[in-house]
């Protein structure tokens, strides 16, 4: 940054779970630095069912596993990464400011919406921070964003029985992409009720947000 004269800084964020770092994917550093980019997509390009995963840190491996459990429901999943939404609010947020004092510009287009154009089906936002973080963006998704984060009062327990607290396991994270597509009515409701049931979630357990 010094000898480049870049007037940047980079940041490194130390959890205290292990898991298989993965390698960078082709062609993805610019997103890494813009704070989104396609992780993994699905292989099933045909399928009438489909849904955007949003995840990052920590929890991206749940959203992961989310991609599969999906599969089995016939749902086609896409993972995209989200190293900053901060960044990808910044930016859209800028984006707008000058469409705002430049009408008689050519509109310019978030970062963000240029990432998701053309992107269908559920849109499920999943952080280890509060739904408000992934919940910035939604201005500019192309649906109806759904966020799972961690309201609620701290803490402690193990990672497993934190995540099923807060509601931000793979579980949920599929049950949520489920539910969106029931309520846009391209999904039985009781094909949701059905997975709620094999997953093991219990519908009544309390609220996190006030529990």
């Amino acid at each position: 940054m010094y000898v480049d004269q870049e007037s940047i800084f980079y940041y490194l964020t130390v959890m205290n779970e292990q898991y298989p770092m993965p390698h960078m994917p082709a062609g993805a550093r610019e997103g890494i630095l813009k704070g989104l980019y396609k992780f993994k997509p699905s292989p099933d390009t045909g399928s009438r069912l489909r849904a955007q995963l949003f995840g990052s840190g920590a929890i991206l491996p749940q959203v992961l596993k989310a991609q599969e459990l999906l599969e089995k429901y016939g749902v086609a999943a896409d993972v995209w990464s989200v190293p900053s939404y901060s960044e990808l609010s910044r930016e859209a947020q800028a984006v707008e400011r000058w469409n705002l004092l430049h009408p008689g510009e050519k509109p310019r287009v978030p970062y963000v919406a240029r990432c998701l154009e053309g992107a269908t089906g559920a849109f499920v936002a999943a952080s280890d921070y509060l739904k408000a973080l992934p919940a910035s963006i939604a201005t500019w998704v192309p649906g109806r964003l759904v966020t799972l984060g961690t309201d609620g009062f701290g803490r402690s327990d193990s990672r497993k029985g934190l995540r099923d607290f807060f509601e931000v396991d793979a579980r949920f994270v599929t049950v949520a992409a489920l539910s969106s597509l029931a309520r846009e009515g391209q999904l039985p409701k009781d094909v949701v009720q059905k997975t709620i049931k094999e997953l093991g979630i219990n519908p009544e357990k309390a609220n996190p947000a006030t529990s």
